[in-house]
Formats: structure tokens, sequence, C-alpha cells
């Protein structure tokens, strides 16, 4: 799968110019690719086009134009780019209240790795999470993290081929049983599929 390079980013001036319309497109094309697990879970299955825009929000934020700084970015995100056999998904914890969100990432310790996708009635793949750095201490787990989800051939062939996709936790504080995805981002997810 491609990755990003630094000639195929824009400059902070060009990309100031493209950035209402670029974002309205990525909010767009982000909705295809989230799934809400329960009422406190999303996941955002990332592809070349939402790190592209990760890193020129990354650019722009901290106006960083030099290539030092460049490269720094684009090891962080190019990581995060499915490369065919795989899904790798951004995954957020989120509860409104600080006080509640507290006393829940105590509770979900090790929710990163019983996440899991499912193919039709193929083997569930779980997740491999965190593989950049370790975000979860002895106290509680991080409110955010990367996910990589490895696929067989045959859940590979089986997705292309139109089955449906399931995605589910299995940990006993946090349960989702199986969510079925919608056709639009079952559609989406098989194109970052080889």
């Amino acid at each position: 799968m491609p990755q990003i390079t630094r000639d195929s980013l824009m400059s902070l001036e060009s990309y100031a110019k493209v950035r209402p319309a670029y974002r309205s497109e990525m909010i767009a094309h982000k909705k295809n690719r989230s799934v809400t697990l329960g009422e406190h879970v999303t996941l955002i299955f990332e592809d070349e086009k939402t790190m592209r825009y990760q890193i020129q929000e990354m650019l722009r934020a901290e106006r960083t134009f030099e290539d030092a700084g460049i490269q720094d970015e684009l090891d962080a995100y190019n990581p995060l780019i499915p490369d065919g056999s795989n899904w790798k998904a951004t995954m957020m914890i989120e509860y409104p209240d600080p006080d509640e969100r507290q006393i829940a990432l105590s509770k979900l310790k090790g929710i990163e790795e019983r996440v899991w996708v499912q193919v039709s009635d193929q083997a569930r793949s779980y997740a491999i999470a965190d593989e950049d750095m370790e975000r979860e201490n002895a106290e509680k787990t991080s409110a955010v993290h990367f996910l990589r989800f490895e696929l067989d051939v045959p859940s590979i062939a089986a997705a292309k081929s139109g089955s449906a996709i399931h995605v589910g936790i299995d940990l006993a504080a946090y349960p989702v049983n199986g969510t079925t995805l919608a056709e639009n981002v079952r559609a989406e997810l098989v194109t970052d599929l080889a």
C-alpha cells in the first residue's frame, strides 16, 4: 500500500488554501470508517487519506516546514496505514465526565487487546495494540490506542467477496458481542486489502 512521502505533502501555504474543503471531505470519509462499540468506544479505521490529513494538520498546528520535523511526522503516521493484509484503527474510549472517565479507564485495563474483527464465519482476529509505545500503566489504560488486525488469506477473500464483517470486544468489564458493519463501512474497509 502507498506510503506518504515528503514530496506528496502540501506546503503550509497550499494546505491553508484548501483546508476548509479538505476538512469537510475528511469528515465525510471518516464516517465510512467509524465503528461505535457500545456507548463509549469508537474505532476509526485508518487509511492513507486519514493519515495524510493527520500529517497535514500536525504540520499546520506545529508550523513545521523543516525536513527533519516533516520526517518525524511521516515516521509517526506512515505505520498506521494498512499494508494490504490488515486493518489499522485508532480506538478512542470516550467518557465526557473526567471523574467517570478516570474510573472507567481503571476498569478497562487490557481492553485494547480484547477488541476483535471477524469476517463471516472465519477465525476472529484480535488486535495487536500500541506497537509504537505502551499506553497502559498499573493504574489504568489510555483513552486512545492504536490497533492492528492481521487477517488471514481466507478472511481477506471472504471480505472481498462481500461477506459480513463483525467487530466486538471480549472484556468482562465492557463486553460487545459483535457489531455487524454497515455496508458503507464494510465496502470502505475492503479497499484496504490487497
